[in-house]
């Protein structure tokens, strides 16, 4: 069977037809585009098209939006997209829309371990609910529900709820950025745009202006990678505040969500920026903020947690769902 997957999101769109053997994808062809670069999805598949033997049976879609219904208007791009019309013009027969991390929660069937980095063991044998948490160009979360008998994926918009800042520095911050944005959420600290944000504000925080040097550095390219940089080299005491506030951020959200989820089952972080700052995340600051829950301290003990190394984990978790049926 050919399925035509996609990965949609604000910086990149990632299309790939694959062939399902059994329970192996092997892939056709894959293209990345640059999605600022398109006026829509359906533009992207046309080139798609051409390039390609296009006779997909199927097709799924992770969209880093909330989906309602056959629709799904992008979080970070001007694109609607719809099912049904990309059904009638691309002769597909069946298409589906899924959130982009709930397309991950999909995928995470077809990880080994060579996917997966532990930053907490967990309790052996444990089972349950799982958590999907993804810092990239906004902030996805998604869930697992055990029946029993399988795990079932489900999409969540938790990303975008209120920031909760814990310490006089992070209420600081909040203040920081309620000057900016009439709502506060999760994603606007915790997410490549976010991690820029706090930057700013503790080069004001601990009076240390940026650098000339460091300004140009940002300006060229992509401005977070440049942090996580000069962080990495030790080079700036304020990039590596900023990577450690950061993680700790990360690392408390991913345990508000895994309290709320009842994650017993494990907590998966995904997303684009996670491989990138894997030496952050295995550092003391990201599990201590995520076991730091009061009475629930030994619950998250418990709790496995495992980044996701796999870039093509929410690009293949749309075959995984059709497959399903």
């Amino acid at each position: 069977m050919k399925i035509l997957v996609g990965d949609i999101g604000g910086t990149k769109t990632r299309i790939a037809l694959v062939e399902s053997s059994g329970s192996d994808l092997q892939t056709v062809r894959e293209t990345t585009y640059p999605s600022n670069s398109y006026d829509s999805l359906n533009s992207i598949l046309s080139d798609f098209a051409g390039t390609v033997d296009f006779t997909p049976q199927a097709a799924g879609f992770a969209i880093a939006g909330p989906v309602e219904g056959r629709s799904c208007d992008v979080t970070n791009l001007p694109w609607k997209i719809e099912a049904d019309q990309l059904e009638r013009l691309f002769s597909i027969p069946r298409v589906i829309l899924l959130n982009d991390l709930e397309a991950t929660a999909w995928g995470i069937e077809l990880l080994g371990e060579t996917d997966l980095v532990t930053l907490q063991q967990g309790m052996e044998g444990a089972g349950g609910n799982r958590s999907v948490i993804a810092a990239g160009t906004g902030l996805g979360q998604a869930g697992l529900f055990w029946n029993g008998e399988r795990h079932a994926p489900f999409a969540s918009e938790g990303g975008h709820c209120d920031f909760a800042p814990r310490t006089a520095l992070e209420f600081g911050l909040l203040s920081h950025l309620q000057q900016q944005y009439a709502h506060v959420s999760w994603e606007r600290v915790v997410s490549g745009p976010g991690l820029v944000s706090i930057y700013r504000f503790l080069c004001g925080y601990r009076n240390s202006p940026c650098s000339a040097s460091m300004a140009k550095k940002m300006a060229a390219g992509n401005p977070a990678a440049a942090i996580v940089e000069t962080a990495d080299r030790e080079a700036d005491p304020v990039c590596v505040e900023t990577m450690e506030l950061f993680t700790s951020l990360y690392g408390a959200e991913a345990g508000n969500q895994a309290l709320k989820h009842m994650a017993t089952g494990g907590v998966y972080i995904g997303g684009g920026i996670a491989p990138k700052i894997l030496r952050w995340l295995q550092r003391p600051g990201f599990i201590d903020a995520f076991r730091n829950k009061g009475q629930m301290r030994e619950l998250m003990k418990k709790m496995a947690v495992k980044v996701i190394l796999n870039d093509r984990t929410a690009l293949y978790g749309p075959a995984v769902r059709l497959l399903s049926d």
